[in-house]
C-alpha cells in the first residue's frame, strides 16, 4: 500500500517542493493551504495529471478542530498518514520595540501552536498504526537568534524544544520527531531582502550561496525514509555551513 504524506503550508516555496518530491517518490501527497487556495489546488491538480496521487485540504493550524478534520479526510481517503511535515510558517522583521501584540500572537500562533496542534492531531493515529514520521521545520535562528527577528527566532526555537520533547514521548511507539533547521532559502519568506542585504548575508555563507527549496525537501525526505529509523530529536542543519 502506497504511503501517505501531509504536508503542512505546501501551496508554495519548501513546502510545495516537498509535495512535488514525495509525489515522485510514490507518496499520497496531501497539499494544506489555509489561503492559498489557488496554487495549492494548482499545485495537486498538476500531480494528478501527472499521473501522482495528491489532494488539495484546507485547515488553518491555529485552529485544532480543522486540524484534525484534515486528518481524518487524509485518514478516510488514503488509509493511513504516515509522514507529517509540519512546514506551515510566517516571518516577521523588526525591533522587538516595534513588536506589537498582534504579531507576536500570530507568529507563535502560527509556527509554534500550529505545530503543537497537528502533532497532537497526528499521534494518536500514528500510535494506532505502530509508526510514523513528524518532520518540523525550524530555522538556523531557532539555534541562534537572529537580530530583528526575535519573535520569529523564539517560535523557532520552541519548535526545536517541541521537537526533542515529542521524540522522548513517541519513541516506544516507533513513531520518530525530527526537525529541520533551513538557512537562507531561495523562497517568497526570503524575497522582501534588498539586493544589497542578500549580497551582504551571501557573503557570510561559507558555501556561498543561498539554498534551494529543493535541497529542504530532500532532507526531509531522507529523515521519511527508511534509511532515518534509527535517527530521533534531531535538528538536521541545511544552512550551507553558518551554523557549524
Amino acid at each position: 500500500m502506497k504511503k501517505t504524506v501531509i504536508i503542512t503550508g505546501a501551496s508554495k516555496g519548501i513546502g510545495a517542493a516537498t509535495a512535488i518530491l514525495f509525489a515522485q517518490k510514490g507518496y499520497n501527497v496531501v497539499i494544506n493551504y489555509n489561503e492559498s487556495y489557488e496554487p495549492a489546488n494548482l499545485l495537486a491538480r498538476s500531480l494528478c495529471e501527472n499521473g501522482f496521487s495528491a489532494v488539495a485540504l484546507k485547515a488553518n493550524v491555529t485552529n485544532r478542530l480543522e486540524v484534525e478534520l484534515m486528518i481524518k479526510e487524509a485518514v478516510y481517503k488514503f488509509g493511513s498518514v504516515d509522514v507529517f511535515v509540519n512546514n506551515a510558517g510566517i516571518a516577521l522583521q523588526g525591533l522587538i520595540t516595534d513588536t506589537d501584540e498582534y504579531d507576536v500572537a500570530k507568529i507563535f500562533d502560527i509556527n509554534l501552536k500550529g505545530v503543537f496542534n497537528c502533532c497532537r492531531a497526528i499521534t494518536p493515529v500514528m500510535v494506532q498504526q505502530k509508526y510514523g514520521k513528524i518532520i518540523n521545520i525550524s530555522s538556523m535562528w531557532g539555534e541562534v537568534g537572529a537580530s530583528c527577528e526575535v519573535a520569529y527566532s523564539a517560535s523557532k526555537a520552541g519548535v526545536i524544544g517541541l521537537t526533542k520533547a515529542l521524540a522522548k514521548e513517541l519513541a516506544p511507539s516507533n513513531i520518530t520527531v525530527n526537525a529541520i533547521s533551513p538557512g537562507l532559502i531561495d523562497t517568497t519568506m526570503n524575497s522582501l531582502l534588498s539586493e544589497d542585504e542578500l549580497k551582504s548575508f551571501i557573503e557570510e555563507i561559507p558555501l556561498g550561496r543561498i539554498g534551494k527549496a529543493d535541497e529542504i525537501a530532500a532532507s526531509v525526505f531522507f529523515l521519511a525514509s527508511d534509511e532515518a529509523n534509527y535517527i530521533t530529536g534531531q535538528v538536521l542543519g541545511v544552512n550551507g555551513g553558518c551554523v557549524i
